[in-house]
This record gives C-alpha cells, sequence and structure tokens, in this order.
C-alpha cells in the first residue's frame, strides 16, 4: 500500500480527555509499559514475533476502560488481540488487568488508530475487527469527525483477511444508520444480517449499556464480513 493511498487525515475523529490518573495507573504504566504497549514505526510489525506464535489476531478500536477486550482476551487465550486506545488511564486499567490475570494475549498502542493502521499493521492480517461505542458527534456540524467514513472504512478493510470479520455497535440511533449505510455501500464487505445484528455474543455488557437500557435506550449492532 502506497503511502499516499490513504493520507492522514487533518480532521480527528477524537479528542483527548486528561483522566484522573491514580497511583496504581501510574505504577502500570511505568512498569508494564515496555512490555506490552506497542510503538508507533515506519513499517509493519510482526505479530508472529510479538507474540511468539502463529494465532487470530482480533483488533479492537478504541477500546475506552478495556472491559470487552479483557473479557476476550481472558476467554479465549489461544486467540491474541491488539487494542487501539488514545486515553492513558484506559491503557493503565487494561495493562494492570492484564498483571492481575496473568493475560499474555493483548498487546496495545495508544496512538491514533488511523496512523496505526497505515504504518503498524499489515494487509490482510487480522481476522477481526471490533469498534464498540465510537464517539457518535452528535451535532451535525461534528458529523465529519466520526471515525466511521469511506476513506477510513477501507483502510480498515484492507487489513482484513478475506473472510475477516467487522463488528459495530453504537447507542445512537443516527451514527447505526450511518454506519449501515456506509458498510453496505463499501463492495468490499457483505452484511451478515440483512440490517442490523443481534447482539455480538463477545461484547461485555459495561456499566454504561446497563444503566442506558434502564434507561430505555436501544443499542445497534452490525456485523459485516470482507468478501
Amino acid at each position: 500500500m502506497s503511502e499516499n493511498q490513504y493520507p492522514l487525515r487533518t480532521v480527528r475523529s477524537f479528542m483527548r480527555r486528561a483522566g484522573r490518573m491514580s497511583q496504581a495507573k501510574k505504577t502500570a504504566l511505568n512498569t508494564l509499559w515496555d512490555d506490552y504497549c506497542l510503538e508507533l514505526t515506519q513499517d509493519t510489525i510482526d505479530l508472529d514475533a510479538i507474540f511468539q506464535r502463529h494465532a487470530p489476531r482480533i483488533l479492537e478500536i478504541g477500546f475506552g476502560m478495556g472491559y470487552s477486550l479483557l473479557e476476550q482476551a481472558q476467554n479465549n487465550p489461544q486467540q491474541d488481540f491488539i487494542g487501539i486506545e488514545v486515553h492513558r488511564p484506559g491503557v493503565a486499567v487494561v495493562l494492570g488487568a492484564m498483571a492481575t490475570n496473568n493475560l499474555h494475549n493483548i498487546r496495545l498502542f495508544c496512538a491514533d488508530a488511523v496512523v496505526v493502521l497505515q504504518q503498524c499493521i499489515a494487509d490482510a492480517s487480522l481476522d477481526a475487527v471490533q469498534i464498540f461505542f465510537p464517539d457518535p458527534w452528535q451535532k451535525r456540524r461534528h458529523h465529519k469527525r466520526r471515525l466511521i467514513q469511506p476513506v477510513f472504512l477501507e483502510l480498515l478493510v484492507s487489513k482484513l483477511k478475506t473472510g475477516g470479520k467487522l463488528y459495530l455497535a453504537t447507542d445512537w440511533e443516527d451514527y447505526a444508520n450511518h454506519m449501515l449505510q456506509t458498510l453496505t455501500t463499501c463492495k468490499s464487505l457483505e452484511n451478515a444480517y440483512t440490517e442490523f445484528a443481534p447482539r455480538c455474543p463477545h461484547r461485555a455488557l459495561t456499566k454504561f449499556e446497563v444503566r442506558g437500557q434502564k434507561l430505555g435506550h436501544s443499542v445497534w449492532d452490525l456485523l459485516f464480513v470482507k468478501k
């Protein structure tokens, strides 16, 4: 893939927010970063060398506090997981939980997902990508900041193997319809369902989703497969 095929975007889909860093989080970052966090490189990374094995690879973009990422890694030790998150407190939480639960099948990037995909992830190297509850950027003037856009989707799909799966979830109906339309128009993807999918079985139920359910909020899941 040429460097100019997917030019770096000038409009970011995220805002870096300062989070409270407890001493435990600071300790996790200081002691575990070198072992489990990956740095941006100009060349694609060798995942077999990093994980010291060949296994199915699942990438999660914007893992937040890592509920889904950690649960899946613990339940599926035969798979490897790569998480991308720009907020260091979330990275620290996952690092601490990895140490507590003796999990070694996770590696993390604390960086912009677009840059990670462009520079570090080889084409056709991922078995699945999941993006759960990306920032919906509710105001119309901010819709250009939404992560799921045609150019980004083209980049994302190029990293999936044939038959690789793309899981999405949002609790904003407008964004759900936008994602459905964007994915449906991508010729390299096929919807596994007629429209929206049943709840992704391996998506962890977070306290925020539970609270939303109590308030009557809906969640829309999508599952597309690379042709």
